[in-house]
């Protein structure tokens, strides 16, 4: 299924406008131009198709009716399954993704005899229970667009397919065409994006196609998925409000990847912050100068020094400053201060607790008042980022309520309790837990329960936030494997907070 996942991933996808105009070889000419896109940009792009059996999918008292939407459409742009299996071929020539919108059954087994990648299921299918019954049963890597669809609706669709154990994907959609600028509601990519972590969120548009303004916002709002109809004017084709010409498409793909070079961070778990950056910063920065003579040795205090431009290489800077530094050389007045600050236990408790604050705003965790910390060092403050644990106590009666917080790269070294027993849930980020030596990888919402005198050690890789479930907590019933831990009264190895 991961496998399946990753081919969502910034796809673009190229659908066939107006079927083509049904004909085979003005679908191939459509086909090669989006081929071309996709090989200048470097880009995993898709073609869709879209399939109906019109033998069955219109009443036969209908099929040759005028005055029905759609119907006449259908009929004049009718390909076989040979004529489609032609097209099918040329979107794998070209090194692009097979995809198509079954809007049938029978449509549905056309996907699976021609091997297509993706299946789509249009907006108006989107509630067709029976249709994508059939389509959950194939289990191929599944797109839905979401136009007209309530967040009830879209509720149950992931609830559906989630139950189905299919790989799926949502495209926020506005399924008028073309869509007006006011109805867009881009904000709903984020929604969806928060609601659904695990779904890979995209956006249909259907809006004026010399407008890339859209695209880009879209990829700004987290869209990994962008698809648009597309087409080729001829002498006697002229493409409709909504859909895009290649100069269009290539546009589109262009101002897409410009946009997602402007978002992406350029560090991982981090924020990138170049040397050009900080160079910059640091020439408005002031410097920490003495306004008195200080001898070595001696304190310097607040009311010795001034703040002032320019703040040059090794000085100590404003921000920096701290009352009571110690002067390590002869200070003349208005000479630079050149002090380290010093890294003391108070600050290092204090930059631990920045960064456990951060996790639990990023993951949307809200604690109260009403709450007890602890920094389990095992081996000390200066080593807490390698081996330790944030232990926050909620609730402590005969049942037990605790969060843990384990910052990225940190493990908890293992041992056991002999009266309490527990679960974790975890709520945000990574975990690996080990139980007797069987390592397992949890993802948000799995729960694992840990047996009286069960050696358990965890560490996390990007940071992680679990809850905990027990017995009451009683003091001093944690039995490390290390006896350099054992040792140790807890005291030694542990910090409470009250407040932070």
């Amino acid at each position: 299924m991961e496998k399946q996942k990753h081919i969502f991933d910034d796809l673009f996808i190229f659908e066939m406008a107006n079927s083509h105009q049904g004909s085979v070889e003005h679908g191939i000419d459509i086909i090669h131009a989006m081929g071309k896109i996709a090989r200048k940009h470097n880009i995993k792009a898709a073609v869709k198709l879209q399939y109906r059996n019109l033998d069955t999918f219109i009443h036969p008292e209908y099929k040759d009716r005028k005055d029905v939407n759609h119907i006449p459409r259908f009929m004049s742009t009718r390909l076989t399954y040979e004529q489609f299996s032609q097209l099918v071929e040329a979107i794998r020539e070209e090194g692009m993704i097979t995809m198509s919108t079954p809007f049938d059954e029978d449509s549905v087994g056309w996907c699976m005899d021609q091997g297509i990648d993706i299946i789509k299921v249009a907006s108006c299918s989107a509630l067709d229970w029976p249709l994508l019954t059939e389509v959950a049963k194939t289990q191929k890597p599944i797109i839905i667009s979401t136009g007209g669809k309530t967040l009830s609706d879209i509720d149950k669709l992931y609830n559906f397919f989630t139950h189905k154990g299919c790989e799926f994907a949502f495209l926020h959609c506005v399924a008028e065409y073309p869509a007006p600028m006011e109805r867009l509601q881009l904000d709903f990519i984020d929604r969806m994006s928060r609601r659904y972590p695990e779904v890979t969120i995209g956006y249909s548009g259907h809006e004026n196609p010399d407008d890339n303004t859209v695209p880009m916002l879209a990829v700004g709002k987290g869209a990994r998925i962008l698809e648009r109809h597309v087409g080729l004017p001829t002498d006697t084709i002229t493409l409709n409000a909504y859909s895009m010409n290649p100069e269009q498409a290539e546009r589109w793909v262009q101002a897409a990847l410009n946009a997602k070079m402007m978002c992406t961070t350029k560090k991982e778990n981090d924020k990138y912050v170049s040397q050009e950056e900080i160079d910059s910063l640091n020439s408005l920065m002031r410097g920490v100068y003495v306004n008195k003579p200080i001898k070595a040795g001696q304190e310097i205090h607040g009311e010795d020094v001034f703040f002032a431009m320019p703040c040059h290489d090794k000085q100590m800077n404003s921000g920096e400053f701290y009352d009571g530094v110690i002067a390590s050389k002869d200070y003349e007045v208005n000479e630079e201060v050149r002090e380290k600050k010093k890294i003391t236990e108070i600050s290092q408790v204090r930059s631990v607790i920045h960064d456990a604050k951060g996790m639990l705003y990023e993951a949307g965790i809200a604690l109260g008042d009403d709450f007890e910390v602890e920094l389990s060092h095992h081996f000390g403050m200066q080593h807490f980022r390698q081996i330790g644990a944030i232990i926050i106590s909620i609730i402590n009666r005969e049942y037990c309520k605790k969060l843990l917080i384990v910052l990225p790269g940190q493990k908890h070294p293992v041992h056991a309790h002999k009266v309490k027993e527990e679960t974790f849930q975890l709520l945000y980020g990574d975990l690996l837990v080990n139980i007797e030596g069987k390592e397992r990888h949890m993802k948000p919402g799995d729960i694992q329960t840990v047996l009286r005198g069960v050696k358990h050690s965890f560490t996390s890789t990007k940071g992680a936030i679990f809850e905990e479930v027990s017995t009451t907590h009683i003091k001093s019933d944690s039995y490390y494997e290390d006896p350099r831990i054992s040792k140790l009264d807890p005291i030694e190895r542990k910090t409470f907070l009250k407040k932070w």
